[in-house]
């Protein structure tokens, strides 16, 4: 589990991404929790954002993503969730 520290400090640091997967009206699915998954492992940090035409809930598509990738929910804010994932090959990311 991350702190509030280490969310605050993940927040800025997204801040200024922007999102790279979308979800919309089919949900999430298997295969977009794998590319999501492979993006995070390059990436370690990414933002998802959720499409007006999409039928779940953002909080359960935030939790769906974060559960299905292994990853930590930074924030969900408007329609833009932000996930969290230490890379083991790629490490960038140094929390606080």
């Amino acid at each position: 589990m991350l702190t509030g520290k280490q969310k605050r400090f993940l927040r800025s640091k997204a801040h200024h991404l922007t999102p790279i997967f979308q979800v919309g009206k089919g949900g999430v699915n298997e295969n977009m929790i794998k590319q999501i998954s492979e993006a995070l492992e390059a990436r370690e940090l990414l933002k998802v954002s959720v499409l007006q035409n999409c039928e779940e809930e953002r909080g359960a598509v935030a939790e769906k993503l974060a559960d299905g990738c292994g990853a930590e929910l930074v924030q969900v804010i408007g329609n833009t969730i932000v996930l969290y994932k230490e890379s083991k090959e790629n490490k960038e990311i140094v929390l606080p």
